[in-house]
């Protein structure tokens, strides 16, 4: 099995497996709509293209890395079966791809999980091991597992094909709007914003690459500055998407090489810019999905008078969560 650090040997992916990626999910993945926002458009300054990745198949862009990298492995080793380790979205995303590749699917999640996303990981057919993030290690779980099944891993994000194929998420927003000034993505292991970078890097040539990642865990940004990569222990935010302890070393090579900058936002700013999207766009959107949002509704990239790209990379949140936080004035 190979681990969340074992791809390098393959080499980095570049644009050319993010077009690829394209031709690959056409057909499997949606090609979610850009959303405009009057309202936002006058809080920032700004043009602001909200890419609706909380409207894909499996309610986050994560199905476009886990269908691309499954589709991509040779027949034989399909059919033995696929396993993963992650938090939910990227659980879904490769129990669904599973089931529409005919492909078995194991996923380790954590015990604390929302149970929208372990009812929806085992909805899609898949099995599900729990674990307990903060005292039990997910990767030597994975391998007690794979060796003895002879399962293949595709972790969520430190893989070139699951690289490539997040990046097609913004390959779609720049060929539906045209070239941007700035695009944010949001930051957990870092293949969203190392696919985007790869992909507005190509396409539009001179846009500011901008990562967005929890305060809690800001192990990216730490990394960022430091120009290595900084592991921290499992951090304590509603962002569980954003839970990861390190970047990869495929997507921190990637990020060191095209992105302009990593910044945080609070708890409490993921929670206004949720209240934000349901009250005023009529969307229901994940702690995580508000990362890039909030970072620009709250002031802390430079947009005014610029046209940005703005993920919003999933909507996969409990009901009662939801109803629970957004509770309150929007």
């Amino acid at each position: 099995m190979q681990g969340e650090h074992g791809a390098a040997a393959t080499g980095l992916p570049t644009y050319a497996d993010v077009a690829r990626a394209a031709e690959r999910i056409a057909g499997a993945a949606h090609r979610t709509p850009v959303l405009t926002s009057r309202t936002a458009d006058a809080m920032t300054g700004a043009k602001l293209f909200f890419k609706a990745e909380n409207l894909q198949r499996a309610g986050a862009f994560k199905f476009r890395g886990a269908y691309n990298a499954i589709s991509a492995l040779p027949e034989a080793e399909r059919a033995r079966g696929v396993i993963t380790f992650s938090s939910g979205n990227h659980a879904q995303a490769v129990a669904l791809a599973c089931r529409l590749l005919g492909a078995p699917a194991t996923i380790i999640m954590p015990e604390d999980a929302p149970a929208a996303k372990i009812e929806g990981t085992r909805g899609y057919g898949a099995e599900v091991i729990l674990y307990d993030r903060y005292s039990q290690d997910r990767e030597a779980l994975g391998r007690s597992i794979a060796g003895p099944r002879g399962l293949t891993l595709i972790p969520p994000f430190n893989h070139p094909d699951v690289i490539a194929g997040q990046g097609t998420l913004a390959q779609e927003l720049i060929e539906t709007v045209g070239e941007l000034d700035v695009l944010v993505a949001c930051l957990g292991g870092g293949g969203q914003l190392a696919g985007c970078a790869l992909a507005a890097a190509n396409l539009s040539p001179g846009c500011r690459v901008i990562g967005v990642e929890p305060e809690a865990g800001n192990d990216g940004q730490r990394s960022f500055r430091e120009g290595q990569v900084v592991t921290i222990p499992v951090p304590r935010t509603i962002a569980d998407g954003a839970q990861s302890t390190a970047l990869g070393d495929l997507t921190f090579a990637i990020i060191r090489r095209h992105v302009a900058d990593i910044v945080t936002v609070s708890d409490a700013q993921l929670v206004e810019t949720m209240r934000f999207f349901a009250s005023r766009m009529k969307i229901v959107v994940e702690p995580t999905g508000c990362l890039a949002a909030a970072a620009v509704l709250n002031g802390l990239v430079d947009v005014r008078g610029k046209r940005v790209g703005v993920v919003i990379s999933g909507g996969n949140v409990d009901l009662a969560t939801f109803a629970q936080l957004t509770a309150g004035a929007a």
